[in-house]
């Protein structure tokens, strides 16, 4: 039997649950995020389907998305009850004959010997439809990567494959954007080298992309472009290489003062999480959002890692001075790295 990579994502997963709870919104555009309040700031955590139509995307400021949807509804986000809908999602998949790999609330990779990819895809959405009411599409590929992207052709509620054999044919004249690991931004830089399309980078000189975006990053960027990806599905638990805390103000922050408070509470937050994670940090990152939306983040190492709350809230607020632009802050962040 052959082996192959199925990555599972649930469809529209949060707004999913949310409709699941409330059978009477489902085919009208919902929209969760924040207090599931439109005139407070925060910002989508996901959108059905029927929003997205009108160009609603996660991280959007509520604001926007209510302007761009007036007639969607709003609701808060519930992250315990998303986690119990989850967690009965990855218990359908574990009693598959496959390791699984969680990557996140609503998405696992699997790792299955088998010589019909498809007709086991059709088992699995079948049997976490049954379980959970719940609607999967499934990519199928030869490694992770093919198998993560096959993903975004299969929905929604679909099946697809992505391997070697087709991997120009579906993806050659796509935009660099198209490929994961590559966002907008990047997309542009490689644009301004000349590569716009998949098929260009997987053509580009590694030296000339080594030389202008770095020696790892720049060659990995062809990589991607070829379709390389990992061919290994580990069931290990994922342990997370950092802790944060976050707070988006409803009224922006004009003085030091203020901001400072602030970045030392979430300090302290985060130094408590540290402590029950059972890891000293390392490295301690603030991140501050100006108004209107500009987001700047910085950082430092530790001279020694340490998981002291005193210690921790110093170095926020040593980083914190290293921000120069005194303009209204409208959100800020501590990031404790292992």
């Amino acid at each position: 039997m052959a082996t192959w990579i199925l990555h599972v994502d649930l469809d529209q997963f949060i707004a999913a649950v949310e409709v699941l709870r409330r059978p009477e919104l489902r085919g009208r555009p919902v929209i969760v995020g924040g207090t599931g309040d439109p005139t407070k700031r925060a910002v989508v955590a996901t959108a059905s389907y029927e929003a997205r139509a009108f160009g609603v995307d996660s991280g959007m400021p509520l604001r926007l998305a209510a302007r761009r949807c007036p007639d969607a509804v709003f609701l808060p986000h519930d992250p315990p009850v998303y986690e119990a809908a989850s967690a009965e999602v990855m218990a359908t998949l574990r009693e598959f004959d496959a390791v699984v790999q969680v990557l996140g609330w609503d998405e696992a990779f699997l790792g299955v010997s088998v010589d019909d990819p498809e007709a086991l895809a059709g088992e699995i959405q079948r049997a976490v439809l049954a379980a959970t009411s719940l609607s999967a599409s499934i990519g199928i590929g030869d490694n992770t990567l093919r198998a993560k992207l096959a993903t975004g052709f299969a929905k929604p509620a679909g099946i697809f494959r992505l391997t070697r054999d087709n991997w120009v044919a579906v993806m050659g004249e796509r935009p660099t954007e198209a490929l994961w690991g590559i966002g907008g931004k990047t997309a542009r830089k490689l644009a301004g080298l000349g590569f716009t399309t998949v098929r260009e980078l997987a053509g580009a000189d590694p030296g000339v992309l080594a030389a202008r975006l770095g020696p790892t990053m720049g060659p990995w960027y062809r990589t991607l472009a070829l379709g390389a990806g990992s061919t290994e599905v580990s069931a290990t638990p994922y342990v997370p290489r950092s802790r944060s805390r976050e707070t988006t103000f409803q009224e922006d922050l004009t003085t030091r003062a203020e901001i400072g408070a602030a970045v030392a509470a979430l300090a302290r937050r985060v130094a408590e999480d540290v402590v029950a994670e059972g890891r000293p940090a390392a490295r301690v990152a603030v991140k501050v959002r100006f108004a209107p939306f500009f987001t700047h983040t910085r950082s430092m190492t530790l001279p020694e890692p340490t998981s002291d709350a005193d210690e921790l809230e110093r170095a926020a607020l040593a980083v914190l001075a290293l921000f120069t632009d005194d303009r209204p802050v409208r959100l800020l962040g501590v990031r404790a790295e292992f």
